[in-house]
């Protein structure tokens, strides 16, 4: 009985996210999101939004930079899940991109399969719909979560190739390619779970590169990070549940791609090695005592209906990953 209804809390989870993913962004925009997410307090979640003015106040320069376009404000919410009654740490954080819409910005993508990037939140909605998972199964481990909402459009307000922006790090960008954006707003994420929460274990989740794609096509989600033991713990947890990830190769001359001659580091360094550049630019937003993951959910987060745990349209991978994923930890004694 015990396992038909955890189960049945999954499937539930899994649907909402589905139908997050599923909705067009003249519908979900970044403020109808954060209010939806609000709504799940009702489970026990700690739910808590940021709008514009807090955002700026604690430094998201990077996200807000990403939205300057956009007549849609950005917001990032942050949940929290105390399933572990022992301890008040947390042992896992997740931080989920949120691009409710990417036009790519001045640095515009082509006309063709555009309309699919009202789904560029997927990787938010799978952490949301994690959370929410949790707190139906009450299970007993501290998890925090993440994930910035904003919509990248071109305007007169909008950010620049070749404007530098300061990350809530103190890191400076060179945007490159307002293309990017992703990765900017995940940035100031990471900084933020990792300077707020201190979780043992970061894993973030993001419809991040095309490169992925042509990597590795629908079959397994790319997965990067600087720590082997959370690497194959979160294989493992995608054998077991059907939602695999392929452990990606990081490498210092990736990472040097991204020096940049007017600033820290430039966001996008070109094709070659798209996936890689990408997962090294957020590695320097990371802790040297964090242990990280990241994982590109490009592929994976739309499904053409053939396959047999997915319907056509949103997938909502990274859901029964990082659910099992976080069921298999140990709890505190």
């Amino acid at each position: 009985m015990e396992g038909y209804k955890n189960n049945s809390c999954l499937a539930n989870s899994v649907r909402y996210a589905r139908d997050l993913i599923n909705e067009p962004a003249n519908v979900l925009n970044p403020e109808v999101m954060s209010q939806d997410i609000k709504r799940l307090e009702y489970l026990g979640l700690e739910v808590e939004i940021l709008d514009e003015k807090a955002m700026l106040e604690k430094g998201f320069n990077l996200a807000l930079g990403v939205a300057k376009g956009s007549d849609n404000l950005p917001r990032v919410a942050v949940l929290k899940w105390h399933g572990d009654t022992k301890q008040e740490k947390f042992k896992v954080g997740l931080v989920g991109k949120g691009v409710t819409f990417d036009s790519g910005g001045i640095s515009l993508k082509p006309a063709a399969n555009m309309g699919d990037m009202k789904q560029d939140m997927a990787g938010a909605a799978a952490v949301v719909a994690t959370m929410k998972a949790l707190a139906l199964q009450k299970i007993k481990q501290n998890v925090v979560a993440v994930v910035g909402l904003v919509e990248n459009m071109p305007s007169g307000k909008a950010y620049h190739p070749g404007d530098v922006i300061k990350s809530m790090s103190g890191q400076t960008v060179e945007v490159v390619n307002t293309d990017a954006e992703g990765r900017l707003v995940l940035a100031d994420c990471l900084t933020y779970i990792q300077k707020m929460y201190k979780p043992q274990n970061v894993i973030d989740m993001a419809t991040l590169t095309g490169a992925i794609v042509v990597a590795l096509g629908s079959a397994y989600a790319g997965l990067f990070g600087n720590s082997k033991s959370l690497g194959l713990a979160l294989m493992a947890a995608g054998d077991a549940c059907g939602e695999r990830v392929w452990h990606m190769p990081m490498d210092k001359e990736y990472d040097k791609l991204l020096d940049s001659d007017i600033a820290d580091m430039k966001n996008s360094c070109g094709r070659p090695a798209g996936s890689a550049t990408a997962a090294h630019f957020l590695g320097r937003y990371i802790e040297k005592d964090t242990n990280w993951a990241h994982i590109d959910i490009a592929g994976m987060d739309l499904s053409d209906g053939k396959k047999v745990l997915y319907p056509k349209g949103a997938s909502a991978f990274g859901v029964r990953l990082l659910v099992e994923y976080i069921r298999r930890l140990k709890t505190a004694k």
